[in-house]
């Protein structure tokens, strides 16, 4: 998948807000706001649940990586999210 279309659909998932569960949330890291090295996808079957988390990494921009952005959006859609949710910006490590 294209990373500009990939991008496009993580976008509308997470404009839609919260619609109940499973729920995904998506946490950027890196060493500096500007370039996320590392993406934290957790999926949340059902309110209470244990949260289950997959991590991918990159030497570039996750956020620009379509291998990465791909796996995602499959994650989104095999998972049957109802909710998608972004934390704004990237988180410092």
């Amino acid at each position: 998948m294209h990373i500009d279309k990939a991008k496009k659909r993580i976008a509308k998932q997470v404009k839609k807000g919260f619609k109940g569960y499973p729920q995904i949330t998506l946490e950027y890291f890196g060493k500096s706001a500007d370039c996320a090295t590392e993406v934290a996808i957790r999926f949340t079957l059902e309110e209470g649940a244990e949260v289950q988390e997959e991590r991918f990494a990159s030497e570039t921009d996750v956020r620009e990586n379509e291998v990465i952005q791909s796996a995602l959006i499959k994650i989104i859609d095999r998972a049957g999210a109802s909710s998608v949710i972004e934390i704004e910006g990237v988180s410092i490590i």
